[in-house]
């Protein structure tokens, strides 16, 4: 668990995000229980958005017209106490102890709070707050309130929406304002329960919240209920004696569509309420309890050495695991359902960091995500069509499926989205050998995207296939010619949409794709081009890269980063300086096209010129500095992905989560320190202990199997947790894992690392926050119960 101690008010935001509960449906900020005070309200349905116009200072062809903003919704989560008519109020009175704490094992935030009203009453207030995990429309909240002395207490609890929530800034990171997004419906309201019905002004989208309650009192109570507009509210009074306590439990339903009317969204959050009564308090938590059990089988990480970074990469695990169980065929945002941050925008990083954790942890998540982008095909072709493409061109952001960038350079240009999702494709069926997916859905999402990329570049002169004015996962470097990463990531799609044309004939048929067209993609791949510096004897990251001229570290002060925010791109686009790993990523996913010598040579080369001011970068420069020797380097760029959220390292995770950065953090262990690579189906391990550890296990799946992988100084063992015999390759060599036989295997010494260094200011962030931190990790292990305190884009 992740715990917080205390009250800092100008930590809100931040312990907001930290605290949210989701299961990828419904996402809820953790504010406190009484609505203020708060930071940044948010009660979040993944898919439901508003539309607003995008400012162009001037137009042009092919520009997207308009943005989509992820909606603060009805919010369910406010519960208030008065003490004898005096507000239970975390900023008046006195609070002689207040803790919260967000449990991964039981999936619930927890709070237990000592409150003294400023006349002296004294009252012990817990609460404990779920998102369901397995009733997908559901949450619920458990509050009980013990008073040391007779007390009349008065609770209030609201659905309300339209809550005003302040912007900042011109930051593009932050979430466009909306004002009032939601027009009332429908309000009814009877005996405990109430609905409220709204639609976004805009986009028309229809939503409906439901509550109901269940009251357990020593005497007698007055309970009234209203509903009208944008409040719905239950409010009930009651005597309660020394000793006695009000125990209240609170279930909430949600539902949005873009075609059901009002009425069939409010049978759908009364049936939810109706299913959540059923079920009861106790039912809820077990069956959280359940399915996160079964979550840590087959995903735990165990670290032995380091407690803090062993409890940040449970939470981001936990988090992974929340933005995407219930989905259900609805796109991952980047800050998931924790914030309004980036707009509620789905980015390539849900294909890139977040999918490979989900494939071998929670594959149905995966496969879910991934039908999402099948949905939008529709409109990836339309894009396709405007820009003068062939294909499928998917969104460099978006909820919808719609390209909402207003920015060409870094978003229409930076093509190689359509290649990470089809890297997500091969790579989800790879790991799960699901076939009547890649016939439904990912034999269509490669064909679809090969077509782009024969239509996007060409055959040159010199025998070469180039792609042209593209701009790569580096935003500092836009509208380039032939970007490494975008042109190996095309390779493997083209090869992989003539491969799954073989294995799915009926898709052949149905998209009228022809031999011709196959031999077409598989000449392309065997002709791209990949530039290479010969002076240097380095891959350029794109052609002409290492010919331009050096960005002036010396002179940049170390508060000019983000440089995006401080410098022009102009003057960016044209120096050697690096946002975020690009040529390192493709060593990481295409890591079949380099040789050992290259991936040293490469890594020592953009290591000196990567700035770091993207959250995606970590992850990967922890893995490429793991595979060539530089343990210490790799540990502390992975501790840097682990606590980017917990140490709010880029300042903005009062906006939410950083999902890839989150994901990034098991990539980072698994993938670097274990070494894990499933190039074409086939899955490979080559661990090395980190630094500073006595010992490390990871869990993952393959195939239907339970993988467990166990780490010491020197030997690795294999394990089935659960399933059949998996084959693997352990540092090159074959080894087959039977059910109840564990394989142990020596570990050779880590290669001599090359001469590495960072850009004045940029070595990777240690465990030294600039600013106090009000959370405290809790070791435990998942599965094993321990004592309860209380149981109450950068």
């Amino acid at each position: 668990m992740v715990r917080w101690d205390g009250l800092a008010v100008d930590q809100l935001r931040r312990t907001e995000s930290v605290f949210a509960l989701s299961n990828g449906h419904i996402g809820m900020r953790g504010t406190l229980d009484e609505g203020e005070p708060r930071g940044l309200p948010g009660t979040y349905l993944n898919g439901f958005y508003e539309e607003h116009a995008l400012p162009y200072g001037e137009s042009g062809y092919g520009y997207p017209e308009a943005g989509e903003t992820v909606v603060n919704v009805t919010d369910g989560k406010v519960i208030r106490l008065l003490v004898e008519d005096e507000p239970l109020d975390m900023r008046y009175g006195r609070a002689h102890a207040h803790q919260r704490e967000l449990d991964f094992r039981t999936g619930t935030l927890r709070r237990c709070t000592e409150w003294e009203s400023p006349t002296g009453r004294r009252v012990t207030v817990r609460t404990e707050r779920l998102v369901s995990l397995t009733q997908r429309a559901v949450a619920a909240i458990h509050y009980e309130v013990v008073p040391t002395e007779d007390l009349q207490l008065v609770v209030q609890s609201d659905l309300l929406a339209n809550e005003p929530v302040e912007n900042e800034g011109d930051d593009p990171r932050v979430a466009a304002a909306l004002n009032e997004p939601l027009v009332a419906d429908f309000a009814h309201a009877e005996d405990y329960r109430a609905v409220l019905a709204h639609h976004a002004r805009n986009s028309g989208l229809r939503m409906a919240a439901a509550m109901d309650h269940e009251l357990h009192v020593d005497d007698g109570v007055r309970t009234e209920i209203r509903a009208e507009g944008d409040l719905a509210r239950f409010t009930a009074a009651v005597d309660v004696p020394a000793g006695g306590r009000l125990r209240l439990v609170k279930y909430l339903g949600y539902g949005w569509s873009a075609q059901r009317s009002v009425p069939a969204l409010r049978a759908q959050v009364e049936a939810a309420l109706a299913g959540a009564r059923q079920t009861g308090w106790e039912g809820l938590l077990a069956e959280q309890r359940r399915f996160l059990d079964d979550f840590w089988e087959a995903a735990d990480i165990e670290l032995h050495g380091d407690d803090e970074l062993q409890q940040a990469l449970r939470f981001a695990l936990f988090h992974i695991m929340q933005a995407a169980v219930r989905g259900e065929s609805r796109a991952i945002p980047g800050k998931g359902l924790t914030g309004p941050g980036y707009d509620g925008h789905a980015f390539w990083d849900t294909e890139m960091f977040v999918l490979p954790v989900l494939a071998y942890t929670v594959p149905e998540a995966a496969r879910d995500a991934l039908r999402w982008r099948h949905s939008t095909l529709g409109k990836a072709r339309e894009r396709a069509r405007v820009l003068g493409q062939g294909g499928a061109a998917f969104p460099w952001r978006s909820i919808s499926g719609a390209e909402c960038s207003a920015y060409w350079p870094a978003s229409t240009a930076a093509f190689h989205v359509n290649g990470d999702v089809a890297h997500a494709v091969a790579q989800y069926v790879n790991a799960t050998g699901d076939r009547a997916f890649e016939r439904e859905c990912g034999a269509e999402i490669l064909v679809e995207t090969a077509r782009l990329w024969t239509s996007l570049g060409h055959h040159d002169q010199h025998g070469g296939f180039r792609i042209d004015g593209v701009t790569g996962p580096d935003e500092y470097s836009a509208v380039v010619d032939n970007n490494v990463y975008t042109n190996l990531i095309a390779q493997k799609n083209l090869r992989g949409a003539a491969d799954a044309c073989e294995r799915c004939p009926d898709v052949v048929e149905r998209l009228e794709v022809t031999p011709e067209e196959v031999r077409g993609w598989r000449k392309a791949a065997d002709g791209m081009r990949i530039p290479f510096d010969e002076l240097l004897d380095v891959h350029q990251q794109s052609d002409g890269f290492t010919s331009h001229a050096e960005w002036d570290f010396e002179g940049t002060d170390p508060d000019e980063y983000p440089l995006l925010l401080n410098r022009p791109y102009f003057d960016l686009y044209r120096k050697q300086v690096v946002k975020q790993a690009d040529l390192v990523l493709a060593m990481h996913v295409r890591g079949d096209a380099f040789t050992a010598g290259q991936k040293a040579r490469n890594f020592a080369y953009y290591e000196s010129r990567t700035v770091r001011d993207s959250s995606l970068s970590a992850a990967t420069q922890a893995v490429l500095a793991a595979e060539v020797g530089a343990s210490r380097l790799a540990y502390d760029y992975l501790a840097e992905a682990a606590f980017t959220d917990l140490h709010d390292l880029h300042r903005n995770v009062h906006n939410g989560l950083h999902m890839a950065s989150l994901a990034g953090a098991w990539i980072a262990l698994v993938a670097g320190f274990g070494g894990m690579r499933d190039h074409d189906g086939e899955l490979s391990f080559a661990p090395r202990l980190p630094p500073g550890l006595t010992g490390m296990a990871f869990r993952m799946e393959w195939r239907g199997t339970r993988l467990a992988v166990e780490v010491e100084e020197g030997s690795v063992t294999y394990r089935i947790v659960a399933g059949g015999a998996l084959r693997a390759h352990h540092h090159g060599e074959p080894i087959v894992v039977e059910p109840g036989t564990s394989v142990t295997m020596s570990t050779p010494d880590a290669p001599e690392p090359p001469e590495l260094r960072q850009p004045p200011h940029r070595a990777p962030a240690r465990r030294s926050p600039s600013v106090r931190e009000p959370f405290t990790a809790v070791p435990g292990e998942p599965g094993t119960e321990t004592a309860p305190v209380q149981r109450d884009r950068g």
